[in-house]
């Protein structure tokens, strides 16, 4: 059997046993974010925010009182769309910080447009933090289906860590599921930290017959019963060093 007819068949067996599990997380149910305007964060001044990225932020949450599409479009045509490809990426990630989910979604649609984008999976795991935390699932599932059709994607192992990472600490296992695939899909080698966070994180959930079929995936790369999904993280300090930065 050649590999892409192997690739093909762990895939469909993923998708096949992940979809029983779907519904229990609420993958199609639609959450309103929640109301934190009476502790919103004040705006961090500093290298990697400029004067015009505080001052677009600042515009966007003042029309997004307002409840105003058209004072939106004026405010992102006027100074979001000006911005350096930098400058745009800082607000967006201060929009993240500030839970302004669906402000930040649209500056993120708008960093895609630029000719030099590519994308960040590490900014995928800040967005699914925050999407997550607000209850935005459904946000969150387009925005993994975004990712699986990104054509750039670059073999980042520490990038799909971290987005593997935030997808189960919101229990999204069937997404984490997709992107374990879609990480291999892109030929980069899950390492031994990345099935111990799947592995452990399914079997809490108590999805055992998930947390088997990782962990014969993970006997493939590193042999019968791997020693590592024993070890604590104390144990494993390579690879606790190795994510200290994400």
């Amino acid at each position: 059997m050649n590999s892409c007819c192997l690739d093909t068949g762990i895939h469909v067996l993923f998708s096949s046993i992940a979809s029983r599990f779907g519904s229990k997380y609420g993958q199609n149910m639609r959450i309103s974010m929640r109301d934190r305007s009476k502790n919103r964060k004040p705006l961090q001044k500093g290298r990697n925010l400029s004067i015009e990225a505080i001052q677009a932020v600042q515009a966007l949450k003042r029309v997004a009182n307002k409840n105003d599409d058209v004072a939106v479009e004026m405010v992102f045509n006027g100074k979001v769309k000006r911005l350096l490809k930098s400058d745009m990426i800082a607000v967006l990630r201060e929009l993240l910080r500030q839970n302004q989910c669906p402000l930040a979604l649209k500056v993120f649609e708008e960093v895609q447009q630029e000719i030099s984008y590519r994308p960040r999976l590490k900014l995928y795991a800040e967005m699914v933090s925050c999407l997550g935390s607000n209850g935005l699932l459904e946000d969150i599932n387009c925005l993994i289906m975004g990712l699986k059709m990104e054509s750039s994607l670059e073999p980042d192992a520490e990038g799909f860590y971290a987005l593997l990472e935030s997808l189960m600490k919101f229990n999204l296992t069937r997404l984490a599921l997709e992107v374990f695939y879609l990480m291999k899909l892109r030929g980069c080698d899950p390492d031994k930290l990345t099935f111990k966070l799947l592995i452990n994180g399914l079997k809490s959930n108590e999805e055992t017959d998930l947390s088997a079929f990782v962990r014969q995936e993970a006997e493939k790369y590193y042999g019968q019963s791997p020693d590592f999904l024993d070890e604590t993280e104390e144990e494993v300090p390579r690879l606790k060093q190795m994510y200290s930065t994400i």
